[in-house]
């Protein structure tokens, strides 16, 4: 029985063909919409702060509770477009980056078995490499090399890259 399986539900062969299937109708919807921007548009495009965007609710709500009073020199018909486009992509990112911080979480706890595991196999592999047990020496030599030695009689192990 594994010491280290923090994450034991898996994902089924019909649960991945799903996921699958919705991020290639999300892809397909999505792809004439397609905009590859320069990191300088990026920065001339990007640079509606969270107050911009409530100065521009605003002007949104006059333009349907006054529109007389509105500029005639502002095409409104595409201002609300781009409105109704902006809210509704904005309330989609939130609901993917929800998505995308389940799936990270769920991979760093996979990564975390895996890795605790292969620990535990690599201890393993030492013990019967040191009983000159058939073909251990072999593995044991394959493996020692993710456990560089910094200095005589440190403790040896892998580099461990901390995830965010």
């Amino acid at each position: 029985m594994p010491f280290y399986d923090v994450v034991q539900q898996h994902i089924s062969p019909e649960e991945l063909n799903a996921i699958d299937q919705s991020i290639d109708a999300l892809e397909k919807a999505l792809e004439n919409k397609r905009r590859n921007l320069s990191p300088e548009e990026r920065q001339r495009y990007g640079s509606v702060n969270e107050a911009n965007k409530l100065f521009v609710n605003k002007v949104f709500d006059f333009s349907k509770t006054q529109p007389a009073m509105c500029s005639p020199d502002v095409d409104w018909k595409e201002f609300a477009d781009d409105y109704q486009d902006r809210v509704y992509i904005e309330t989609r990112l939130n609901r993917l980056k929800s998505l995308v911080e389940i799936m990270e979480n769920s991979k760093i706890l996979h990564d975390f078995d895996n890795f605790q595991n292969a620990l535990m196999d690599y201890s393993y592999t030492m013990y019967k490499k040191d009983t000159e047990a058939g073909g251990y020496v072999t593995k044991y030599s394959e493996l020692k090399q993710f456990f560089p030695r910094t200095a005589p009689g440190a403790g040896n192990g892998p580099v461990v890259e901390k995830t965010q």
